[in-house]
């Protein structure tokens, strides 16, 4: 008999729906009953592509005599944490603050009835392994607690609702005056941790940290600060030539297991991949490396091939595990690789990605990962560098077509509003500069899923799947997608595309503003009353929703010359510069919006005829300008901000560069104008 959860969107509450436990989603009526039973509330949140969740699931929540503990002593609730991030941010927090540890998923948390927490942990075994109890056992030390100590209980909840009120910047504070010290230490920071031998920042397990290498790509362009362009290098080489990037499908997983980048968590998120493909786009302008250009359309494909739907909006995310084994699809033996080749392709292929060396997966299969460079493959085999990489590339689609052969990993199919935003951001900036039309098409068809589907009464709803779209859209969702539009207006101007980055920027300012200390809560004013209201600052895997929010509005104001959208800007890097002076690791968006806020970004206006303008774009794209917001409008469009509403001139283009009030004279000279940009970016 399927449960509560058959009925939900969510693909991992589904992966659910056939256990004997009795889940509830999180709502009314999980939290009624446990009120009204005076039950503790087990909550248990994951995802689906999320490899010892389903560890846990088929251990615990498939057994029936676990399942009989937790129905006869908890109300049992499962959390999708992609879904509800707001949730997840709140229970993370609360296990960190009493396990003062990092947490991560599954979580596992008993609750009071009133939502707070009194117990966690992440994941637990059936029985007792890893120094962890085992789950039967600790579910029965709960329910004991549960009625004997509840008194205990009552003062630990008092306690863990204090710490909540201090976790964010408090109000009435008067504002610091501010200067790039916090961006200077972000810098010194990720230099302490560098590892300059693989790449990556820190040691096993090592995650790409998109928003960190922006940081460095940015700090060259506009400092010239050679230590940070070598770490983005370092960083970006690693995992383009690591296993954490799919050697033959392109995109990348999670993250990697060790410090060198060879063995990923397999899962492939799609959240990652379009803050990648932004990244090694910047990384390719800052260096010409092909390397980086190659993985961009790799990726870029791969989102097309296998994460666009139908209807237009890109999925969530690939499963770590097929046939109930982590990286199955992904790994080789041998004697299967060589199968598939010719004894030519073998020599290099084999040489190229380490199947020549001991196995490195498992002890018995090989994950691809790059070894040798294709020339040092290409000399050990004796032929030249051009014949290698004709050879590499038949191996590539040889092995490429007989893994599709395989089962494949599932596929989350949910639509997710901030996380299609990454993806339309990086489809667009990546189709402007590499000139694919392909790519801006594919944005499009995403960003006009999310409007048509996902946009109603003038507020974003946060999921979609199946036809449905449903839950209040959170900071996130409202502050990508804005930065998502300002991109896809810097390849091609649609007035629509500015008009709803302004209807998002209102709901910003109207829902999720602090109006007493500043910056952006995670969830709107009319949301759901939780344990605690979120103001996040710090990235994660996910740029700071703050960061992000403040950097889009600054280019905002930029663009139409609307006050309100600088004041916020300004008022949310002034709630946050304390603690990025204090903790600057973890702030590289916010460092990035403080940087907007003290070097106003230029614009340069481009107005003239629709061909000429196509030509001056494109080769303004292909110059490394962060600081410099590049529209081009033909003439002849109405009702544009009078920033962007240049008179006609003789020429077949004219540009206008401006920072702030202060504009260059008009000239119709790419090359002078390209100089000036150029100028204003390494000042």
């Amino acid at each position: 008999m399927a449960n509560r959860l058959a009925s939900e969107t969510s693909p991992y509450l589904q992966q659910h729906a056939g256990n004997p436990v009795d889940w509830y989603a999180w709502g009314a009526e999980a939290l009624d009953r446990a009120r009204t039973e005076d039950k503790p509330i087990l909550l248990s949140v994951g995802y689906s592509a999320c490899h010892w969740c389903h560890v846990m699931a088929r251990e615990s929540f498939e057994d029936t005599e676990v399942a009989a503990l937790m129905n006869r002593d908890f109300i049992n609730v499962k959390v999708d944490r992609e879904e509800r991030p707001d949730l997840d941010q709140i229970y993370q927090t609360a296990h960190q603050l009493m396990a003062r540890g990092a947490g991560g998923w599954p979580l596992t948390m008993f609750l009071s009835p009133d939502g707070t927490p009194f117990f966690g942990g992440t994941y637990f075994p059936k029985t007792p392994r890893y120094g962890l109890p085992g789950f039967a056992e600790l579910l029965s030390r709960v329910a004991q607690i549960w009625r004997e100590k509840r008194a205990e209980i009552r003062d630990q909840n008092e306690q863990v609702r204090s710490a909540f009120s201090r976790v964010d910047p408090a109000a009435g504070a008067r504002p610091q005056p501010l200067d790039d010290a916090p961006i200077r230490s972000a810098l010194e920071a990720l230099r302490q941790s560098f590892d300059a031998r693989y790449g990556g920042f820190g040691q096993a397990p090592k995650f790409p940290r998109p928003t960190d290498v922006e940081l460095c790509l940015r700090a060259f362009a506009l400092r010239g600060d050679r230590q940070a362009l070598e770490m983005a290098q370092r960083t970006l080489t690693g995992m383009c030539e690591g296993g954490i990037y799919d050697q033959l499908g392109g995109g990348f997983c999670r993250y990697s297991v060790d410090a060198h980048w060879t063995i990923p968590h397999f899962e492939k998120m799609l959240y990652d991949n379009g803050q990648l493909l932004a990244v090694l786009v910047d990384g390719w302008l800052a260096t010409g490396n092909a390397l980086y250009a190659r993985c961009a359309d790799e990726t870029a494909g791969w989102l097309m091939r296998e994460m666009q739907s139908a209807e237009g909006g890109y999925y969530s995310s690939l499963d770590a595990d097929s046939e109930h084994e982590e990286g199955k699809f992904y790994v080789w033996t041998r004697e299967e690789a060589e199968s598939v080749l010719d004894p030519a392709e073998w020599r290099i292929a084999a040489r190229y990605w380490g199947l020549d060396r001991a196995a490195n997966f498992e002890g018995q299969h090989w994950h691809l990962h790059v070894t040798r460079t294709l020339e040092g493959a290409a000399n050990v085999a004796g032929i030249s560098a051009s014949e290698a990489g004709a050879l590499l590339a038949s191996a590539r689609a040889k092995l490429f077509a007989a893994r599709e052969r395989r089962v494949r990993p599932g596929r989350d199919e949910k639509i997710l509003v901030s996380w299609n935003a990454l993806v339309i951001l990086g489809m667009a900036r990546a189709g402007r500069v590499f000139d694919r039309p392909d790519w801006i098409a594919s944005a499009r068809r995403a960003l006009d899923h999310v409007r048509s589907r996902m946009w109603r009464d003038g507020r974003l709803l946060a999921t979609y799947k199946d036809g449905r779209a449903h839950l209040a859209a959170y900071l996130d969702d409202y502050a990508m997608l804005a930065a998502a539009l300002l991109e896809l207006l810097a390849g091609e101007y649609e007035q629509a595309d500015l008009d709803f980055a302004r209807a998002l920027a209102d709901v910003l300012l109207e829902q999720f503003e602090d109006d007493e200390a500043g910056g952006f809560f995670f969830t709107a004013k009319d949301h759901e009353t939780l344990l605690y209201r979120p103001k996040p600052s710090n990235d994660s895997a996910l740029p700071s929703g703050n960061g992000v929010a403040a950097f889009a509005l600054g280019r905002l104001a930029a663009l139409t010359g609307e006050e309100r959208y600088a004041r916020a800007a300004l008022r949310t890097v002034e709630a946050f510069f304390p603690l990025m002076r204090s903790h600057p690791g973890g702030c590289g968006t916010l460092a990035q919006a403080l940087d907007e806020i003290l070097s106003p970004v230029s614009v340069l206006v481009l107005r003239g005829a629709p061909e000429a303008l196509a030509g001056w774009s494109r080769q303004l794209a292909r110059e490394f300008l962060p600081g410099t917001v590049v529209v081009a409008i033909p003439d002849g469009i109405a009702g544009l901000p009078a920033i962007l509403d240049k008179p006609r001139r003789p020429g077949p283009v004219t540009g206008w560069l401006c920072r702030g009030p202060v504009c260059l004279e008009p000239s119709n000279d790419l090359e002078a104008l390209k100089q000036a940009c150029r100028a204003r970016d390494s000042v």
